[in-house]
């Protein structure tokens, strides 16, 4: 017998999956402001070798990188609790992500800033500029210029990965997707729009960071 596609009973819960893809792009936007925040200072202080941070940040990268993040959202919302430390759905969720992605910005960060040729290093100094100039200017920005793409498609494969948080119950689009679908019970229709979603987040939050990267990284002069 010939499968009937319907997808109506989706779209009547579009404003559903609408809400989802608001949720998703929010947790995405907080992570991403957050974690690449978090990536500078480890990505200073591994670059630089500051001690100790450096070793701190070091285990840090290594600890985030090799275990999977399902496993640290649930260690942070199911685990810390037994140490008192209690959070909700949405705070969980994005300290996972900040975490998440700080620990791979940091190492993306960190090859832009090790590829600064120290001539420019020597070059700010004999121009008498300070510490915080050398490194907006001469530092931080050139760095960021060589490795923008590749900070674009992290937080780009840290969007895709918060479709997990839906097992804390997070109300984003993946949340929303097995909801319509347990009351539906039409599961191709309903995954086949979500994923059709989620390659317009994609391609949508590619298009978004890389104007920004061009307005206010690439395209200024160091």
């Amino acid at each position: 017998m010939a499968y009937q596609f319907e997808f109506t009973p989706v779209f009547e819960h579009a404003d559903l999956l609408l809400k989802g893809a608001g949720f998703t792009l929010a947790l995405t936007v907080t992570g991403a402001v957050l974690g690449i925040g978090l990536g500078i200072v480890g990505a200073i202080c591994r670059a630089w070798q500051l001690k100790p941070f450096n070793w701190l940040f070091g285990a840090y990268v290594e600890v985030i990188r090799n275990t999977p993040f399902l496993v640290q959202l649930f260690f942070i919302f199911f685990g810390l609790p037994s140490l008192g430390v209690k959070m909700g759905e949405w705070e969980a969720a994005v300290l996972a992500m900040v975490i998440n992605l700080g620990a791979y910005s940091t190492e993306i960060i960190r090859a832009g800033i090790i590829a600064t040729p120290r001539g420019q290093l020597e070059a700010a100094a004999s121009l008498a500029m300070s510490r915080a100039e050398t490194f907006r200017h001469v530092v931080l920005r050139p760095a960021l210029q060589k490795v923008w793409p590749a900070l674009t498609s992290q937080v780009i494969i840290v969007m895709l990965g918060s479709a997990v948080c839906s097992q804390i119950a997070t109300e984003e689009l993946t949340f929303a997707a097995n909801f319509i679908q347990s009351r539906s019970f039409r599961a191709f229709e309903t995954y086949f729009v979500t994923t059709a979603i989620y390659f317009a987040l994609a391609v949508l939050l590619r298009q978004v960071l890389m104007a920004l990267g061009r307005r206010f990284v690439i395209g200024r002069p160091a």
